[in-house]
């Protein structure tokens, strides 16, 4: 049985941000282990957001977690299969990435990264 991962991501089009992921979508095997890469230019953005669109009659976009500078802080009940690192301090171009540690049924969907400000 194949897993359709799709990946995405959002960004404020209107500040001009370009957020890249990659890979843009892959087809994994249940027990696989799998990254997604999520990067941008933008020096002031010090969160990274990651959410979760499932397929079917629930397509809600779901927090599975987010990255304060080096700070993780996950949802419940992604902590169990979900892990967020990176490093989002500094005046570099920043970058971050959701780790799916044994790819299940239920993780088929489609994945967002999304930046923000500092609050």
């Amino acid at each position: 049985m194949l897993i359709v991962l799709l990946f995405s991501c959002l960004a404020g089009v209107c500040l001009g941000l370009e957020v890249r992921q990659s890979p843009s979508e892959v087809f994994a095997k249940p027990g696989d282990t799998l990254q997604i890469i999520c990067s941008h230019d933008k020096t002031d953005y010090r969160q990274m957001l990651w959410y979760q669109r499932s397929p079917g009659r629930d397509t809600a976009m779901k927090l599975v977690g987010y990255l304060y500078f080096k700070d993780v802080t996950m949802e419940a009940p992604y902590d169990k299969d979900f892990n967020i690192s990176g490093d989002l301090g500094g005046n570099t171009a920043k970058k971050g990435s959701l780790l799916m540690k044994s790819v299940g049924r239920g993780h088929s969907a489609v994945y967002y990264c999304a930046a923000s400000e500092a609050r």
